[in-house]
């Protein structure tokens, strides 16, 4: 019966946005009922008990990290490999080191951070998982995620004084990392980063599958499924693949 009325409804969406952006957006309005975490802006790591792993092993993460920052210019700019971020940036202060997306895994560069991959491969429901690197004076601005199906979560690895020049916006809510800490909110509210310092801030950047009840659960497994075969998750593969061959030669 979920499943009938389900279809009912995408079929009176508008057909412009495609079977999974219709799908998408019919979950949204579906998440409040159904979340097992509710439906707030910011949770609790007890919400999430895996991040208190994170936690306790976040300055093993961050001597990975200190290996990986000599290379900071080389690391590939986030619009490099997702396109489709453009809108949010568009220059070389937002750089990423991938560890896996949508079932792609870069192998390589887990290798080189291997307790960071180990800790990563314990994290149920994990979707993405990178190192965003954000440099000195970089301003992402006001964005959300299209799908409320997910939970992003920031761990703290590296964030340069003064404290209140490294700050997100999520809603109406303005948030601080604090190395070592978690920061866990919904994408799906608008939100802005800022990076008002004079050095490199990192955060240890994750999507969870958000822990919904039966059948939204199977459908939200159903749309992640999607997105992984979908021409965006392509082409950034293809995007990462290209760099990684070149950031090895680099190393050579």
């Amino acid at each position: 019966m979920v499943f009938k009325t389900t279809i009912d409804r995408l079929e009176k969406l508008s057909p412009d946005q495609g079977i999974l952006g219709r799908v998408v957006n019919y979950l949204e309005g579906l998440v409040p009922r159904y979340s097992k975490v509710g439906d707030a802006v910011f949770f609790s790591t007890d919400q999430f008990p895996w991040s208190h792993t994170l936690e306790a092993n976040w300055q093993t993460i961050r001597r990975e990290l200190d290996q990986v920052m000599p290379y900071a210019e080389a690391l590939p700019n986030f619009q490099d490999i997702s396109p489709r971020q453009g809108n949010i940036a568009d220059d070389d202060r937002w750089k990423t080191y991938f560890f896996t997306a949508f079932g792609y895994r870069s192998q390589q560069n887990c290798d080189r951070c291997p307790e960071t991959a180990k800790l990563l491969d314990q994290i149920p429901g994990l979707k993405v998982a990178f190192f965003s690197i954000l440099a000195p004076g970089k301003h992402i601005p006001e964005h959300r995620g299209k799908h409320k199906g997910i939970i992003r979560y920031h761990l703290a690895l590296k964030v340069p004084e003064p404290r209140e020049g490294c700050r997100i916006r999520v809603a109406d809510q303005v948030a601080y990392w604090e190395e070592g800490k978690s920061l866990i909110f919904d994408d799906t509210f608008p939100h802005e980063v800022w990076n008002d310092t004079d050095d490199y801030r990192v955060v240890l950047f994750l999507d969870i599958a958000r822990p919904l009840r039966f059948p939204l659960s199977l459908i939200n497994g159903i749309v992640f499924a999607l997105i992984g075969l979908s021409p965006i998750v392509q082409v950034a593969r293809g995007n990462h693949q290209s760099w990684e061959k070149q950031f090895e030669a680099l190393l050579k």
